[in-house]
């Protein structure tokens, strides 16, 4: 990362936005927090609120806009804007209406910053990091989407319920498309060091519920309380933390694959390696054949509907 800024654009200050900009302003890592948005009353209200809460936090700068000038010497730009699926509409419908959002957005980002790293959390994730990519002509490792972090985190939580052991005590990933196709890697679940297979509780059945609850979260919590925001908004603190800090933390994010168990050239949640310059490296997990079938069908479902859109 060229520069030593420590500042985070959020462009979209909707639901997910607005908690993610809550969210790294009590964790206090970023220097400033820039709220970009087309409604800028919107922006101007979320900001306004975030800026009578520093009494009881760090002194983070808040900024808010409509224009894109606020990008200049962002070290790190999180895009949550988009279209939002509506009821009758197909994940097509909204790759289309997005992808052209994402061409007009993109290249007015660069204009004001081409060192920044993008990090992608508007839907349909998968497909909108590739043409991130392809729009700004930002190096692979510099731009990657928040992917199954938030898949992850809700089947560990799920799995350590049902083992009754602390999440973070559980060691498991969910990968592939951030949407319907994406699975668990049960091959290499473990607590412990230990497989879950191994444990007296082990049930198959059970297992397989946990997953589909996982998968299914979101559909649930929408129909609960209409939309997802905090869960994500910490993920998405837990990866800017991560490059702002250096961790060298690894989280499970879309990234472009360069022949990942065979696959090459589409966006998909693996194991990678996160610090100051993005994505250092991805760890190729060994999976079993079954596991990279289930991959190969996540990059077939996404590459389908990319032809379409690009």
């Amino acid at each position: 990362m060229a520069n030593k800024s420590s500042k985070v654009v959020i462009i979209g200050a909707g639901f997910v936005g607005s908690t993610a900009a809550y969210a790294l302003l009590i964790d206090g890592t970023a220097s400033e927090i820039a709220l970009i948005d087309v409604d800028r009353e919107k922006a101007e209200g979320e900001a306004l609120d975030l800026k009578h809460s520093l009494q009881f936090t760090s002194q983070t700068k808040i900024t808010f806009g409509e224009d894109y000038n606020l990008c200049k010497d962002a070290a790190i730009i999180v895009i949550c804007a988009g279209a939002h699926q509506k009821p009758g509409e197909t994940r097509l419908d909204l790759a289309q209406k997005n992808a052209k959002i994402f061409k007009e957005m993109i290249p007015k980002i660069t204009r004001h910053n081409r060192d920044c790293i993008l990090l992608i959390v508007a839907n349909p994730l998968d497909i909108l990091t590739y043409l991130a990519i392809k729009y700004s002509g930002f190096p692979s490792h510099r731009v990657f989407g928040s992917g199954t972090i938030l898949d992850t985190a809700r089947f560990r939580y799920l799995l350590g319920e049902y083992f009754e052991v602390d999440t973070t005590s559980v060691h498991a990933y969910i990968l592939g498309e951030h949407g319907d196709s994406e699975f668990p890697v049960w091959s290499t679940a473990n607590i412990a060091g230990i497989n879950l297979r191994l444990f007296d509780n082990y049930n198959k059945k059970k297992m397989g519920e946990i997953f589909k609850k996982t998968r299914n979260a979101a559909y649930e919590i929408i129909a609960k309380k209409g939309a997802t925001y905090y869960a994500i908004g910490l993920g998405i603190t837990k990866i800017v933390k991560a490059i702002l800090k250096n961790h060298n933390e690894v989280l499970p994010v879309s990234c472009l694959l360069k022949n990942y168990h065979g696959i090459s050239d589409v966006c998909l949640s693996v194991p990678a390696i996160i610090n100051k310059d993005g994505i250092k490296k991805q760890l190729k997990l060994p999976l079993n054949p079954q596991e990279k079938a289930n991959l190969r069908k996540s990059a077939n479902v996404l590459k389908n509907i990319i032809k379409k859109v690009v």
